[in-house]
């Protein structure tokens, strides 16, 4: 694949701070992805701020359906192998699209730098619209929970349903803690100290961090090699939450939850947010955890809410 912008930083784009990094990271993105069934078409998708990479999964039955597409848009250092637990409850019915966010590591490039978060968000809308797509079901998980809500409130018109799962920071700000321990996985520090920092990251114990999967391969190589450009999620006010007219979903993990915990969920309910669902026995990996559940509800949720 052609990075333009690998080895090399455009301003405040992100980058791959070198060549042979980027081979790393693209050799365990390429075992990731065989976990996953396999794609019906891949594409990357110009856009004002560099490509998106998107990945198509077509429904079963050829022909015509009402059954509007699904976008999955991952969390952060995750790209589009996160959602490898969930594809094989939801491919069949409608077409599912899932990217890799631009600014961070991944199979999108990035050249023109973010002014703002809410400008960030853009790559979302501009991949959807050079996809074609005028509405879809759109889930987001983690950070892209937040680019999932953020787009939403910019272009509603866009969007049929939102799920968001685990969304950081636009319900409720995260823990002090969480910021710290991202700051150590920039520091040249002992790998112990960055797999705890991993895993109070991402809610899980420092065992599953250490166990190398592909998973785990390709989120340690991005972060060793991809100098992400991601700015920090805005809280959205009382206000902005109300002027969001279409159905919207929300699932906080029960613990470790990043999203705020029983605090986002209980203000996602003051704000008539319905459904709002506390996942028992999950952490912040909820997709993951709770892969089974969401891909029995789910389907059954976009198809209430196709017209």
């Amino acid at each position: 694949m052609a990075q333009s912008n690998r080895s090399r930083r455009a301003a405040e784009a992100g980058y791959w701070r070198s060549e042979v990094g980027f081979e790393a990271y693209k050799a365990a993105y390429d075992e990731a992805m065989a976990t996953m069934p396999p794609p019906t078409r891949t594409r990357d998708v110009p856009i004002e701020l560099g490509s998106v990479r998107v990945y198509e999964w077509a429904p079963r039955e050829e022909g015509e359906t009402d059954a509007l597409p699904v976008i999955l848009v991952p969390g952060i250092r995750s790209g589009v192998p996160m959602w490898a637990e969930n594809l094989r409850y939801w491919l069949g019915e409608r077409t599912l699209y899932a990217m890799d966010a631009v600014g961070d590591a991944g199979l999108s490039t990035h050249t023109v730098p973010f002014e703002s978060f809410d400008h960030q968000v853009g790559w979302l809308e501009q991949a959807l619209a050079g996809l074609g797509i005028e509405q879809a079901h759109v889930v987001g998980h983690s950070f892209g929970g937040a680019i999932a809500a953020t787009h939403a409130l910019h272009h509603a018109g866009r969007v049929r349903s939102l799920t968001l799962l685990e969304p950081v920071m636009v319900l409720h700000t995260m823990p002090l803690s969480i910021y710290l321990w991202a700051s150590v996985l920039l520091l040249p520090l002992p790998q112990s100290w960055k797999d705890r920092a991993l895993a109070e990251i991402g809610g899980v114990t420092i065992a599953e961090v250490q166990e190398r999967t592909p998973m785990s391969v390709m989120i340690d190589e991005g972060s060793k090699h991809y100098a992400a450009a991601a700015l920090t999620p805005r809280t959205l006010t009382d206000a902005e939450w109300r002027s969001m007219s279409m159905p919207i979903r929300v699932e906080i993990a029960s613990d470790k939850s990043l999203a705020g915990g029983a605090k986002a969920a209980e203000r996602a309910r003051s704000l008539g947010v319905d459904p709002t669902i506390v996942r028992p026995n999950t952490t912040h990996s909820l997709p993951m955890q709770a892969a089974e559940a969401l891909g029995r509800e789910l389907p059954a949720y976009w198809a209430s809410h196709d017209r």
